[in-house]
């Protein structure tokens, strides 16, 4: 009889890497564009992201002829319970994003998404049963040790960090596993969180006088706009999502919190200090290390013949 043979490793598939480069890179960017509302309240900015986002992917979802695939989804009641557990969570994220860029705690936040690839890879081993290799695991911990280089600098606001990591690291796997492509679920779950936006911005125009609709003309636009700044990386990391493991898409996350650290210290003037300089050398080292050990492990597993 013959011993059980090891698991084999997912193959990479270039069109998922792709996908979540993109993401990764949108995301790496987007602190710019919030920094452009700084007098608008974090709230209405999460409800402008919402409603504008629920419009634009109204028409992805005719366009694409998404509606039979929204249909399946709703007629499945597992999916629907996946699906308001990831709205929440995604919720979670934006407004916690919007309010740690907008008070000044970028650091936070982009520690925050440096601890989720560590929780994707976890869970994508202990929850998905995805396996690690020798050196998947030591760019695990050279990443460890680069995020706790950061870590110390950012204790005072390490929950917004945590938060971050938790609400997206969870989205991304239930994503993962619900039975849905990503316009009919992103459309989904921007339709359960419309309701509460509406309430909120009818609520607000009508009882405070807080500026939910921008300042002048051009914030009004930037918020408008801001549905499809939200929408097109969400897209991009939930097409991603269901063609990499999740591992794989951990690892290629470090591009988004890197992004904002040189967007911080080349256009921002923020130092850029030793520890900085330390943790980025780990991080990227671990980086290197896993999508090459990733990119190997695919190539074994196209090159060779399923076992008899």
């Amino acid at each position: 009889m013959n011993a059980p043979l090891p698991p084999r490793a997912p193959a990479l598939s270039r069109t998922g890497l792709g996908l979540g480069i993109g993401a990764y890179t949108a995301w790496g960017l987007m602190p710019l564009y919030f920094k452009l509302l700084l007098g608008v309240p974090a709230l209405a900015i999460v409800a402008h992201r919402i409603v504008w986002s629920f419009l634009l992917l109204g028409g992805l979802i005719t366009l694409t002829r998404a509606w039979p695939a929204i249909r399946t989804a709703l007629a499945e009641p597992r999916t629907v319970r996946l699906l308001l557990a990831t709205s929440a969570l995604i919720g979670v994220n934006w407004l916690l994003y919007v309010y740690a860029v907008n008070s000044g705690h970028i650091l936070a936040a982009s520690l925050g998404y440096y601890l989720n690839p560590l929780a994707n890879i976890l869970l994508g081993r202990f929850v998905l049963g995805e396996p690690l290799s020798r050196p998947q695991w030591l760019a695990v911990a050279l990443a460890a040790v680069g995020v706790a280089i950061l870590a110390v600098g950012a204790l005072s606001h390490l929950w917004i960090s945590l938060a971050l990591c938790v609400s997206f690291a969870l989205y991304g796997l239930l994503r993962k596993v619900a039975t849905v492509e990503a316009t009919a679920g992103l459309g989904i779950e921007t339709a359960l969180l419309l309701p509460v936006a509406i309430g909120w911005l009818a609520w607000a125009s009508l009882t405070t006088s807080q500026p939910v609709w921008g300042e002048n003309g051009t914030d009004t636009f930037l918020l408008v706009l801001a549905g499809a700044v939200s929408t097109v990386p969400l897209l991009l990391f939930t097409a991603a999502a269901r063609l990499l493991p999740y591992s794989t898409l951990g690892i290629l996350q470090f591009i988004a919190p890197t992004l904002q650290f040189l967007v911080a210290v080349f256009l921002f003037g923020e130092p850029f200090t030793t520890a900085h300089a330390a943790a980025f050398a780990c991080i990227w080292t671990a980086a290197l290390i896993y999508l090459m050990s990733a990119v190997q492990g695919s190539r074994r597993t196209r090159a060779e013949p399923l076992p008899e």
